[in-house]
């Protein structure tokens, strides 16, 4: 058995409840009929469906068994630090388009200095980009990074992954976020780059982002078009 067969039943499934073949609501077959079907491990049925709930696919209902979630909304993280680029592999996004439309240094105003903490001697990125998947434009990021400890930046890099560049080239140690959800008026930028369909609204994720010395130097705003995102969180009660 291929170690890596449970990735190819959870992409194989992922496949149907993505295509409507398996609908939301329908409960899937049970481990051993799963272990039939796919002639392996009950321990790969397993892996795989731990996968597929992790991802929001399904959940698992004692008695009931794992129970097809509604996934016409994709599903972000809230509570995690990652970075879209992580998000899209991890959700097997298959056609996403990042594109850059204002990018330099600048000098921050009253908002920014609260944001940030900032100064009026400090210098900070402004990054603005949109976020194409599946051929629609529905997610505007607004990054604002203090210079002082992000001393470099190109375009380029910000057409790929910014934390992939901050992490493993100026070796910042990223380490914990703030985070605030809103629902606001959308902006004439919004407008301009978003396919919003006619919504007047949009869901602003605000994030205040740490270094592991506890500096503040990053502060974005992802605004989302309304229909197509759901903010998923999990939470465990302690006892």
């Amino acid at each position: 058995m291929r170690q890596n067969k449970y990735l190819t039943i959870y992409k194989e499934l992922t496949d149907r409840i993505k295509s409507g073949e398996v609908k939301p609501g329908e409960v899937l077959p049970s481990e051993n009929e799963l272990t039939i079907q796919y002639d392996t491990s009950r321990e790969t049925i397993r892996k795989a469906l731990n996968l597929l709930s992790q991802n929001g696919f399904i959940q698992k209902i004692k008695g009931k068994g794992s129970v097809v979630i509604d996934v016409q909304k994709m599903s972000f993280p809230i509570s995690g630090l990652v970075s879209f680029k992580e998000v899209s592999k991890n959700l097997q996004m298959e056609s996403v388009i990042t594109r850059v439309h204002d990018f330099g240094l600048i000098k921050p105003d009253d908002f920014l200095k609260q944001q940030l903490d900032a100064t009026s001697s400090d210098e900070v990125w402004k990054v603005t980009r949109s976020r194409e998947i599946n051929g629609v434009n529905i997610i505007l990021d607004k990054d604002y990074f203090l210079k002082k400890y992000v001393p470099t930046l190109t375009k380029e890099i910000c057409e790929g992954s910014i934390y992939e560049y901050l992490e493993n080239q100026l070796n910042l140690n990223i380490s914990f976020a703030k985070k605030e959800i809103v629902v606001e008026d959308c902006t004439d930028e919004d407008r301009k780059h978003l396919d919003l369909e006619g919504f007047s609204h949009i869901v602003v994720v605000k994030n205040y982002v740490y270094l592991e010395n506890t500096s503040l130097f990053q502060y974005t705003e992802s605004r989302h078009r309304l229909d197509k995102f759901r903010f998923i969180d999990f939470a465990r009660r302690s006892v």
